[in-house]
């Protein structure tokens, strides 16, 4: 059983952006469901909702992330390295029993903790062939992935990628020192490993690279 300590202490490290929450995984003591009807409940309570009525679909399909995103520019090479994700609280955690689980200014490893069990990819919403790039590997087809979007438009990337969509903003891809996208961020001990993916350069690209080139050189 993964302890609650460790996960609230990953949930203190990173934060994801989506539609309408911050929240990454499951966060908090997990059971094994063995109440079935309990289930059954909820999700016919689920269905009896009027979700039109409860979400703006406008607003959802134009959302184009939270305002402290950050941009990112496209990888030009294959390479790895190792994120340190040691953490300065910067507040009282409490431990839901009334007292204190992590103090101010104390300072920790999550992963000493609890091993993260979700590999983040991360890519440009507005990049076509980063979308693309995504769409085609095998991450879209994982349950233990978890996308993140640097910009791009909610509507228009959820057409191409029939998953739940995330956004990182600006304080998590600090923290996970993101350089360039896509970037594929997994546990390796206890330590985070940021891969970035050099995606081959399209024609239209190029070309226009090559022109750019030709009058820098006049």
């Amino acid at each position: 059983m993964i302890r609650r300590t460790g996960l609230a202490a990953i949930a203190l490290v990173l934060g994801v952006s989506s539609v309408q929450a911050k929240v990454i995984g499951t966060f908090g003591t997990t059971y094994r469901i063995t109440e079935r009807d309990a289930l059954a409940e909820i999700e016919e309570r689920a269905r009896q909702v009027d979700w039109n009525k409860v979400l703006d679909k406008r607003k959802v399909e134009n959302y184009q992330g939270p305002p402290d995103k950050a941009s990112l520019p496209r990888a030009k090479r294959n390479r790895s390295f190792p994120v340190d994700m040691t953490y300065t609280t910067e507040i009282d955690v409490p431990d839901g029993k009334g007292g204190i689980l992590y103090p101010k200014g104390y300072t920790f490893n999550p992963l000493d903790y609890v091993i993260y069990p979700k590999t983040l990819v991360v890519i440009d919403g507005t990049d076509p062939e980063q979308v693309k790039w995504f769409a085609a590997s095998e991450y879209d087809k994982r349950l233990d992935v978890t996308l993140l979007l640097t910009e791009g438009s909610f509507g228009a990337v959820s057409k191409r990628i029939s998953r739940p969509l995330f956004y990182a903003d600006s304080k998590m891809i600090e923290r996970l020192k993101l350089k360039a996208v896509p970037s594929v961020i997994k546990q390796k001990g206890r330590l985070m490993e940021v891969t970035e993916v050099a995606l081959p350069v399209g024609k239209a690209k190029a070309a226009s690279r090559s022109s750019q080139d030709k009058k820098g050189a006049q």
